[in-house]
């Protein structure tokens, strides 16, 4: 199926922020650029809703992140990091995102989920044959899931332009 980007479209753009900061930070060792991915990802498109799912942690120090965010034209969805017993921590957002895609699908034409993780497989099949979206995926390729990738309209791979879409320097080791 060939994908249709024209400027009427309405667009909703759906940030898995975890999944990208890990990736950005395991592959790269850097941050991510999330004005340059939502530009990209919109592509002249009309912007409906842009929503950045995070993480808040106990020392608070993430809030300039999201307050960036927000001058953006990102709205932030928070919770806070479950801490479990025997020092476990978990931050997951995937319902959450599941549930707002679905329902403001009948308001959007297409769908942008900026994720790589396989658990959205199921929720890309959904909105494009219930709710009649194209649905694009934006990812890191290398650390994206294959059946994301294959079950998407289209798959904006970050790897192929990297450094558009990552911010700040690696650190060198200091060598005695």
């Amino acid at each position: 199926m060939a994908v249709i980007k024209h400027k009427e479209q309405r667009v909703g753009v759906f940030i898995d922020t975890q999944n990208l900061y890990h990736s950005a930070k395991h592959l790269y060792k850097k941050r991510v650029n999330f004005g340059n991915v939502l530009k990209d990802g919109l592509c002249g498109r009309s912007l409906i809703r842009a929503i950045a799912y995070v993480i808040k942690t106990e020392t608070g120090e993430e809030k300039a992140f999201f307050d960036a965010l927000q001058k953006l034209g990102i709205e932030t969805k928070t919770k806070d990091l479950q801490i479990f017993y025997g020092g476990a921590k978990k931050g997951d957002w995937d319902v959450g995102i599941a549930i707002d895609a679905i329902k403001a699908a009948p308001k959007l034409d297409t769908i942008i989920l900026v994720s790589g993780d396989g658990d959205f497989v199921p929720l890309v099949e959904y909105l494009k044959i219930n709710e009649g979206c194209q649905v694009e995926v934006m990812a890191f390729g290398k650390s994206a899931s294959g059946r994301l990738k294959e079950a998407a309209d289209d798959f904006i791979d970050m790897d192929e332009n990297s450094r558009r879409y990552l911010i700040g320097t690696q650190k060198k080791r200091n060598q005695s």
